[in-house]
């Protein structure tokens, strides 16, 4: 059974470290996607805010922290924009194929299992190819992720981002190696999990097999280097500033104040800016930590308890009260 979700509105000095925060790189983030929100509510306060106020004013006064609770326990996560070495055409170095996504995949859902999309030989000789890769784990994360940078032999690089799935749900091949006893919960992260499977290829391929759920991708390398790569709402998102939630409980592009916990705390104003397919439920985010290797190792090891508040539009957040509690 469901649990109740509850509304609970608080005030900003109800925020840990709120005033310390640097609003206006929060601002400029929020102004990257406002533009795409539609609803009235948010039409009016992004108006406002092409009018250049004081940032820190701007969230204060047109806004209130709700705090939305679903029973599950919060948890932060963290995600980045992976680069692979790869080519357009194969060799016997890149081998691993990119691929756009079929017709059919479109059309039934859901389609085939990651086995049959890579043993079945379907997606052969149809064109479907953007680049080749030269590292099969490093493809499976980069599914994960959603969007990466592919480094070509010339020195160039394409982007390649979410164009959609085969319809299976995602299964954490970290929590099958827990569950297989191979690793304590506590010892598993990305770079764990690719050392292992490296380490094992027999098993290590039927590791990733367990996870059913395909990613195809698009080419989007019209996205200029310097700006981060394209989130759900298909703008860029910005480092530490872009959050992917669950947009059942979060609006995409509203401001959401975080109070991460864990070995390095985190309090800070994010844009919700991107979803993911593991990210499911009112307390539950991940943060965007950049593009690359030490981008990677930083994404990889968080995976942290702590709150988060969304900021709604004053009218709105009053709302979701019911008539008892205004």
């Amino acid at each position: 059974m469901a649990s109740e979700v509850t509304y609970n509105v608080l005030s900003f000095d109800d925020l840990d470290g709120w005033a310390a925060d640097d609003h206006a790189a929060a601002f400029t983030t929020f102004l990257n996607t406002c533009k795409d929100m539609k609803d009235p509510d948010w039409e009016s306060v992004c108006a406002f805010a092409k009018s250049g106020p004081d940032p820190r004013d701007f969230f204060e006064l047109l806004f209130r922290p709700v705090l939305i609770e679903d029973g599950q326990d919060a948890m932060f996560t963290g995600y980045f924009e992976p680069e692979l070495d790869g080519s357009l055409t194969p060799t016997d170095r890149y081998k691993y194929p990119v691929y756009k996504m079929p017709l059919e995949a479109r059309q039934n859902r859901p389609w085939l299992p990651r086995r049959d999309i890579l043993e079945s030989g379907v997606m052969n000789n149809r064109d479907l190819v953007i680049a080749y890769v030269d590292d099969p784990v490093e493809l499976f994360f980069l599914q994960i992720q959603g969007s990466g940078r592919i480094r070509l032999p010339e020195g160039r690089a394409i982007r390649v981002g979410y164009r959609g799935s085969n319809g299976h749900n995602y299964r954490s091949i970290g929590q099958e190696l827990v569950r297989r006893g191979v690793y304590e919960a506590h010892q598993v992260s990305a770079e764990v999990i690719k050392n292992w499977v490296r380490r094992n290829p027999l098993d290590g391929q039927e590791l990733l097999y367990y996870n059913p759920s395909y990613v195809f991708f698009r080419e989007v390398s019209e996205v200029p280097a310097d700006k981060g790569p394209l989130g759900a709402m298909n703008r860029s998102i910005t480092r530490m500033r872009s959050i992917a939630v669950d947009p059942k409980y979060i609006p995409l592009g509203a401001p959401v104040w975080i109070e991460k916990a864990g070995k390095v705390p985190l309090h800070r104003l994010m844009i919700a800016q991107d979803t993911g397919s593991a990210i499911k439920g009112s307390q539950r985010a991940d943060v965007f930590f950049g593009t690359g290797d030490e981008a990677g190792r930083e994404a990889g090891t968080l995976r942290d308890p702590g709150r988060l508040m969304v900021l709604l539009p004053i009218q709105r957040a009053y709302a979701l009260l019911p008539e008892s509690a205004i």
